[in-house]
């Protein structure tokens, strides 16, 4: 069995502080809170996620690969994204390796190095390196359930959700 990645403490505690600043409505950088139902306990678990911006659309790249949040949003397929008092629900479509590598070359070379430590690549490695390396940093596409819902019935519908 593949080895699942720990949080240190001092991630955990940064990751506790982060959602307490969120919930409050400071705004850093494009971290928002990931709210998925957990896949076992049906219950809503919540951490806090940076979004990449790529040709126009959001994406969430897992740089720590297949842990808790990834599998819930792997077998619920929806989330909420919240900023504030600003909330959006969203479907979250994994992609294959393929369409993961410029995602994953783009968001590496903004990345912290807590982040790139994780990685067997370097932002100057070819998207043939990171094709290779996308199985073991999920890449999600979000799109706004409200924005779906639009294209697919040609209508508005009247929505809670504010898009961040």
């Amino acid at each position: 069995m593949a080895k699942t990645f720990r949080p240190p403490l001092f991630l955990r505690l940064g990751n506790a502080i982060m959602t307490f600043l969120l919930r409050s409505g400071v705004r850093v950088n494009t971290t928002t809170l990931l709210t998925v139902r957990g896949r076992k306990s049906g219950q809503p678990r919540t951490t806090p996620v940076t979004l990449i911006k790529y040709d126009g659309q959001r994406w969430l790249i897992a740089p720590f690969g297949a842990v808790d949040w990834v599998r819930n949003l792997r077998a619920a397929g929806e989330a909420t994204l919240t900023r504030g008092r600003r909330s959006e629900h969203v479907s979250a479509v994994e992609v294959n390796a393929q369409e993961a590598a410029p995602v994953l070359k783009q968001g590496l070379a903004i990345a912290p190095s807590l982040v790139r430590e994780r990685f067997d690549v370097t932002p100057e490695s070819s998207l043939a390196d990171f094709e290779r390396e996308a199985p073991r940093h999920p890449v999600f596409l979000l799109k706004s359930l409200s924005e779906q819902q639009i294209t697919h019935t040609g209508a508005p519908e009247k929505q809670e959700n504010v898009s961040l």
